[in-house]
């Protein structure tokens, strides 16, 4: 082996080893392909915020830099976002799906033509889940006889969206949720130490989700979600809680419909859309975002019962809202924890009720309810 040829390796481990620090498993299935040969098509696979992303660019990076005439600079290029590295294609959804004109002239003709600059080309799908069947049908073909020099990596935080035939021609690669302590670490300066403690361990794993949580929106949507699970706990509690929880997911699928509508209009790299496609799309990831945001307030509700659960017990230790510990204490004094944790099972059924469809409002009521006379009847 040759003083350069080892040189390469190094860094090429040093950098995947860098992109997969807190995924082990990801770190020696990426290290393995890339040493044996990268074979023609990956599924990263894994929760949102655990890392696919930077993985997958490190990886094509170190794909596209492997035989360039210069290597340092091919990896320079790829690495930058957006890159504008030739032979790397980046394909991101620009509303709530991936269109199929995108997927086709991007991805499928694109396939077909050789390298412009080195011996690969790599296409990446950021969020896979979000092509419709028509879609991943269309890229079928191009997974089961692709071209020699073609690399594809699809990301998806919802491998079961996809079709079972799209998911089995790819290799798997497996990301965890991050721990507590490496989402801590990227969100150190966002806010106080206790708060940021707090909101790692409630984002299970998911950085994005934690940045929320300590932005004005996310802590208006934790104090909502912990206000309704305190109401129930209150004896003298009136009103309707849990109206606060439907504003705050209101307001942010309008949040992300205006900025949707925006990006859309401003596109000028993607296909013209009318003015009635933009309304339609921002709409969807509109209600997307709502729907997003209100399941995490009730997870939020969770959280808090959950931590009630724990303090009532003794474990102060486990409880994820450690900011909130004086108040929980409050609120578990004299409180059967076996009661907290019934209603832990209330919130996740109420949960799955919403995916079919059931009124929001009435579900909430219901929940807060039963909440409170669990809590009342221990």
């Amino acid at each position: 082996m040759t003083a350069g040829a080892s040189e390469r390796e190094r860094s090429t481990r040093a950098a995947i080893d860098s992109a997969t620090e807190h995924q082990p498993r990801a770190r020696l299935a990426l290290g393995a392909a890339l040493a044996a040969g990268p074979a023609h098509a990956y599924l990263f696979r894994g929760p949102r915020g655990s890392g696919k992303r930077a993985a997958a660019r490190t990886f094509a990076a170190e794909i596209l830099s492997a035989q360039a005439a210069e290597p340092q600079e091919a990896r320079r290029r790829a690495m930058l976002d957006p890159s504008p590295h030739p032979d790397l294609v980046w394909l991101a959804p620009r509303g709530s799906q991936h269109l199929i004109e995108e997927v086709r002239e991007q991805v499928i003709r694109a396939a077909a033509y050789r390298p412009f600059e080195g011996t690969k080309r790599v296409f990446v799908i950021e969020q896979a889940e979000a092509m419709r069947e028509e879609s991943q049908n269309a890229l079928l073909k191009t997974l089961e006889e692709p071209p020699e020099f073609d690399h594809l990596l699809l990301l998806s935080a919802e491998p079961e969206a996809l079709l079972e035939t799209i998911a089995s021609r790819c290799q798997e690669v497996s990301f965890a949720a991050l721990p507590p302590e490496a989402v801590a670490a990227q969100i150190a300066d966002q806010g106080p130490d206790e708060e940021v403690a707090a909101a790692a361990r409630l984002a299970a794993g998911d950085v994005e989700r934690a940045r929320f949580l300590l932005s004005d929106g996310g802590r208006g949507l934790r104090r909502e979600a912990e206000g309704m699970a305190r109401a129930a706990v209150d004896p003298g509690a009136g009103g309707a809680p849990w109206k606060g929880l439907l504003e705050a997911a209101e307001e942010a699928g309008k949040q992300a419909e205006g900025a949707a509508r925006q990006r859309l209009e401003d596109d000028e790299g993607g296909r013209k859309r009318s003015a009635r496609e933009v309304g339609e799309e921002a709409r969807r990831v509109g209600r997307r975002r709502r729907t997003e945001v209100l399941d995490l307030g009730l997870e939020l509700c969770t959280a808090w019962l959950r931590d009630l659960g724990a303090v009532a017990a003794g474990a102060d230790e486990v409880v994820l809202g450690s900011d909130r510990i004086s108040e929980l204490r409050e609120d578990a004094a004299g409180l059967d924890s076996v009661a907290a944790r019934r209603c832990v099972e209330l919130v996740q059924d109420t949960r799955r009720r919403l995916d079919l469809n059931v009124s929001e409002e009435l579900a909430l009521e219901a929940l807060f309810f039963r909440a409170q006379e669990t809590l009342r009847a221990a």
